[in-house]
């Protein structure tokens, strides 16, 4: 006799593929013992944690994925090989299972930031020797919307939500050698000038390969600003066990119509990424809703 056919959509066969998941080894949750997505992402993460999943067949870590190709590149023109960086292979391993094992949705909005900005260039002229960047304000405005919006500031233990009353924001840095997040601590308690101060000497710290683990622990909530590079947004991965990230790229000058007619104003794009299983989607578009609302009108923060 043929197999049993698993009970699932078209939507979570397509899912499963994705994930490289034999649907036929996935128990039903749903009525009449229907596979539903949820189901397909708690075997993955099973597997992940070697929970005890049946072993794949090909290679694939437990998914039963097809095995990685194996591929002489010099065949085809000249080549070089290096090895990854330390930081490369463990933020790679982290990644991989964050994606797998999160299921991310980005929520996209943009800031009018033409009077922080405004303010931020004034600030820097009156503390020449302390360089001011937009990432102070993010980070403030950022407190303000976990405050505001504590289920963002929280982690998943088991089926527990844990809830944290402190604000350790985790700012991405680049290096040569690949992509760190060291912590900055009680950011709630810190104004502009002494962030900025903390900001530059953790991010020298960085790229000089002078931070410790310890560093880079505790965090609450990860902010990933390009807006120094480019681009007009992204789908930043979610720092585990954290269940959100603010993803910023570069400000742009856009029309924005204003009742009357249309104002040139300093626009800042955001992409926050948030753990679906924590956050619908109504909460994070109230969270960067709030967020852009702060960074225009940075009187807020003293409300």
């Amino acid at each position: 006799m043929p197999a049993k056919v698993p009970h699932a959509s078209p939507a979570v066969r397509l899912f499963a593929r994705e994930l490289g998941v034999d649907l036929s080894q996935v128990t039903g949750s749903a009525r009449a013992g229907r596979i539903s997505k949820e189901d397909v992402q708690a075997f993955v993460k099973s597997a992940l944690a070697g929970g005890g999943a049946p072993r794949a067949t090909g290679g694939g870590g437990g998914l039963d994925l097809i095995p990685w190709p194996k591929v002489d590149f010099a065949k085809f023109g000249p080549v070089e090989s290096k090895p990854l960086s330390r930081i490369q292979k463990l933020s790679g391993a982290n990644l991989a299972r964050n994606w797998a094992m999160i299921p991310h949705v980005t929520q996209f909005d943009d800031a009018d930031i033409t009077e922080m900005e405004a303010f931020r260039k004034k600030l820097g002229e009156e503390n020449k020797d302390t360089k001011v960047t937009p990432l102070v304000f993010l980070i403030k405005a950022a407190v303000a919307a976990l405050k505001k919006f504590p289920n963002f500031n929280a982690s998943l233990d088991g089926e527990n939500l844990v809830l944290k009353q402190y604000f350790h924001i985790g700012i991405a840095v680049d290096t040569p050698d690949g992509l760190v997040v060291p912590v900055i601590r009680d950011a709630d308690r810190k104004g502009l000038l002494e962030l900025a101060k903390e900001l530059g000497e953790i991010s020298a710290k960085a790229r000089d390969k002078k931070l410790t683990s310890a560093d880079m622990q505790g965090g609450c909530f990860s902010i990933s600003s390009l807006g120094g590079i480019g681009g007009t947004a992204f789908t930043p991965i979610i720092n585990a066990p954290e269940v959100a990230i603010l993803g910023v790229s570069r400000s742009a000058m856009k029309p924005v119509w204003n009742g009357k007619d249309f104002d040139a104003r300093l626009m800042l794009p955001l992409s926050l990424s948030y753990d679906h299983r924590v956050i619908d989607g109504a909460a994070a578009a109230r969270f960067t809703a709030y967020l852009a609302q702060v960074l225009g009108d940075l009187r807020r923060l003293l409300l």
